[in-house]
């Protein structure tokens, strides 16, 4: 009988080899044994998710920062042209104002990421109007054209101004400083702005150069000696039938606890400086003497924004294509800048394809009595930037009880045709338009200049982020010659 002890069973495994040993580098340096190996199914899941969004952005924040690098470039020129000592530059306006729902932090860092990049490679200088909740803007630009009246000579009965604003406009006149020739202009920044900002133009020009007069109310003798008067015409009112004997003195005593009712209930909001003049009135007003022939050119910029939990997927998508945003807001503002082309705003009788005109063109106003031949919801202001309203929060279009303010962000937007003759929309050239594509292209640089040699990706991160230089830099570094006369 044979011994089967010695031999394997069938159904024996080979046994596995003994692990590999370390790497006697790593062990001495205290590192575990690395094994490369592919990650497991969660960690690839993990891996491709993360991986893709983070190209996602890089690729977006690339993409951006050509679109910006392409508009500064067209517009860079402009920082390299002789100025006169007795000029200052040119100035713009920028309009912007806290977004409904939301503070004015996110106006600002808007306007730092996509506008004041490409006014700062012009180097242009720019007035900030901000508003912090509904209204500031129109009565800052209400407020701006009353000032430009009441200088150019029409009476009003509001005191000059003494603050440092009116002195240092003083001083600039005594001196002889003046202002750069050439066009100037207002930038919009999304459509509440636009909003305010039309109204503001209307109550600037057609409105009185004053204030209107609270309304007053009767005082208790008025009301008493009317109520005398009824009775002896004859003329009694039935609470006075019903009460022969509710004296006036009466009256007065009652007084002070109908005050005290009044100041038990919650005090209305607080809003900003109430408007000259109401729409229905634009009709009925006169256009003032210093009004100019055109206004200066204006450019509505979009101002995407949207809040809400059930939002994120649009929001998120928006998060990953700011190169849009950048290059059409960059288009705006370079066209702006540069002023070469303008056109007025359509109205209801002009085709879409109006011509263009030049920057130093005379646009023929409407008369003065030509206000009620217009349909006023054809002009193209009013359809600027329409599709942000569907993002406002829902708590923009809620009214709280007794507040009978009006509201400029929910109203509809009444315009004068002689208002909207004179405004002016700032585009861009052709030839800018051509320019930008070969800039984008790397075929041409700034105008005036050479372009500089490719900067390897390491020399980049030693010169951003280390101790190197680079050849602009290097080239306008004051070089000192030997001043202690030591021998070198």
């Amino acid at each position: 009988m044979a011994d089967s002890s010695g031999s394997a069973p069938s159904g024996a495994t080979k046994p596995q080899a003994p692990p590999k040993p370390p790497n006697p580098v790593f062990k001495m340096m205290g590192l575990p044994n690395m094994r490369f190996k592919l990650p497991s199914r969660n960690w690839m899941i993990f891996l491709t998710i993360t991986g893709s969004f983070a190209g996602a952005i890089w690729y977006d924040r690339r993409e951006k920062r050509r679109a910006q690098q392409k508009w500064c470039e067209l517009v860079s020129h402009l920082q390299d042209e002789p100025l006169p000592v007795e000029e200052m530059r040119r100035k713009l306006t920028v309009y912007l104002s806290a977004p409904p729902g939301d503070g004015l932090r996110t106006a600002r860092e808007h306007f730092k990421a996509y506008v004041k990049p490409i006014l700062t490679a012009a180097a242009l200088d720019y007035t900030v109007v901000e508003g912090r909740r509904e209204g500031d803007v129109r009565a800052s630009t209400a407020e701006s054209i009353r000032k430009f009246r009441r200088r150019a000579g029409e009476p009003s009965s509001a005191p000059e101004e003494e603050g440092v604003e009116a002195a240092i406009l003083a001083t600039r006149q005594h001196i002889g400083v003046r202002d750069e020739p050439g066009p100037k202009g207002d930038l919009v920044i999304g459509r509440h702005t636009w909003r305010e900002y039309i109204r503001g133009l209307h109550e600037g020009w057609l409105g009185p150069m004053d204030a209107p007069a609270p309304p007053t109310e009767p005082t208790p003798e008025v009301v008493a000696e009317e109520t005398l008067k009824d009775v002896a015409s004859g003329d009694v009112p039935a609470e006075v039938q019903s009460n022969p004997d509710n004296s006036p003195q009466e009256k007065q005593d009652e007084a002070p606890k109908e005050d005290k009712k009044e100041e038990e209930k919650p005090a209305k909001p607080v809003g900003p400086t109430p408007a000259y003049i109401s729409p229905v009135d634009y009709a009925s007003a006169q256009l003032p003497r210093s009004i100019p022939q055109s206004f200066e050119a204006s450019v509505p910029v979009e101002f995407p924004h949207i809040l809400g939990f059930l939002n994120t997927p649009i929001r998120l998508y928006r998060y990953l294509n700011q190169r849009y945003v950048a290059d059409s807001i960059g288009r705006e503002v370079a066209a702006l800048i540069l002023a070469n082309r303008t056109r007025p705003y359509r109205d209801g009788s002009s085709g879409a394809d109006s011509q263009w005109t030049g920057a130093d063109a005379n646009l023929t106003p409407l008369g003065d009595d030509s206000a009620s031949g217009f349909e006023r919801s054809n002009f193209e202001q009013s359809a600027v930037l329409e599709e942000e309203e569907k993002d406002w929060h829902k708590s923009v279009y809620k009214r709280e009880e007794g507040d009978e303010r009006e509201r400029v962000w929910l109203d509809d937007i009444v315009i004068d045709p002689r208002i909207a003759s004179r405004m002016k929309l700032a585009v861009l050239d052709p030839e800018d338009e051509a320019r930008s594509k070969r800039l984008a292209e790397e075929e041409e640089y700034i105008l005036g200049r050479e372009r500089p040699p490719p900067v390897s990706f390491w020399q980049n991160l030693w010169i951003k982020y280390g101790n190197g230089e680079d050849e602009e830099t290097r080239r306008r570094k004051p070089i000192y010659g030997n001043i202690d006369e030591e021998d070198a």
